[in-house]
């Protein structure tokens, strides 16, 4: 797939879409079985390289994945939307330039940077014919990605799981959308198709759903923390600083089990596990989940092909009403 050079509506034909969704990238939770459900069931399936532990390991899954598409393609005849692989570019990620190896060596269709617009990097992805998606959080950052060279811009707002921003996705898409005429995809709080047609109703491309992919079969995450989400709303989700050092939204319930007290999350700092928590740092972020305020609408936990489904029916059943409102309001 060679994506470079197109503009916007060739490259959301390109991708061959069934539902114009992206199934985010999630720190562990994201592995194969999630990227091939998605993919084959028409939606961008994602994973950070850092959910491999090594990066011969991540090369494996990439190879695995070419492989399995390019398989499915032939049998089926059908051309399948492109996959997409999470770098954390940030000095602490001693991998990240390793990674992008592995990447251009294998032709990774779509890269999703975090913590670092780097044009270098996006040279690189173009190089191969790969394109690179950023997310941001306001429009200072969207402007960083922009002159870094990117293809996509995420517009992560309010109520998102994990890094959230504190924007309301309204202003944060139209702010953005001043000074970008390229692909748009917004995250925070987009759990049912009506938020995908709401989301293109406020000038996004395509929707970034997260925590909805959670609560699905092929997902790695707990069942006590599927659980939790079910159990959860709105209320239950709590920003804040001190599980990484970066503002970002988690299940409250699992902050308490694990001894994060209202008084230590309401810190703009990291918390010391070691120190406040007498825990071991990895112990205590196996038990740290992550979650968006998305949870409201999440009930259930089927498999990601059942839940591909419903959002298609939704999305259609929202757009069908969409038309109707031009009777009523011409």
């Amino acid at each position: 797939m060679y994506f470079h050079h197109m503009n916007r509506q060739d490259l959301l034909t390109k991708f061959n879409l069934d539902l114009p969704v992206i199934a985010s990238p999630m720190f562990i939770v994201s592995q194969l079985d999630l990227v091939k459900a998605c993919v084959e069931n028409g939606i961008i399936g994602s994973f950070p390289s850092l959910n491999n532990r090594s990066t011969e390991g991540f090369e494996k899954w990439v190879v695995e994945l070419n492989q399995h598409f390019a398989s499915v393609s032939e049998k089926t005849g059908k051309k399948l939307p492109p996959y997409a692989v999470n770098l954390i570019v940030h000095r602490t990620n001693i991998r990240a330039m390793v990674d992008l190896e592995i990447c251009e060596k294998h032709k990774v269709p779509i890269i999703i940077t975090s913590l670092g617009a780097v044009s270098e990097l996006v040279d690189r992805v173009h190089a191969y014919g790969g394109l690179v998606f950023h997310d941001v959080t306001n429009p200072y950052h969207a402007q960083k990605a922009i002159d870094a060279g990117v293809d996509g811009i995420i517009c992560v707002s309010s109520g998102a799981g994990g890094h959230a921003g504190t924007t309301n996705p309204i202003p944060l898409v139209h702010e953005i959308r001043k000074i970008w005429d390229g692909l748009i995809i917004l995250g925070g709080c987009l759990s049912t198709g009506q938020d995908v047609a709401t989301a293109l109703q406020m000038g996004a491309d395509i929707a970034y759903m997260g925590t909805r992919f959670i609560n699905t079969q092929e997902a790695i995450a707990s069942e006590g923390y599927k659980q939790m989400i079910i159990d959860s709303g709105a209320k239950d989700i709590i920003y804040t600083a001190a599980v990484s050092g970066i503002p970002g939204n988690y299940l409250g319930k699992s902050l308490i089990a694990a001894g994060i007290t209202p008084e230590l999350w309401e810190s703009k700092t990291k918390v010391d596990f070691n120190e406040k928590l007498n825990t071991d740092e990895a112990k205590a972020w196996k038990d740290l989940w992550s979650a968006g305020q998305g949870v409201a609408s999440i009930h259930d936990n089927p498999p990601a092909a059942a839940l591909i489904h419903s959002l298609k029916s939704q999305f259609k059943e929202a757009v069908q009403r969409q038309s109707r409102l031009l009777e009523q309001y011409s």
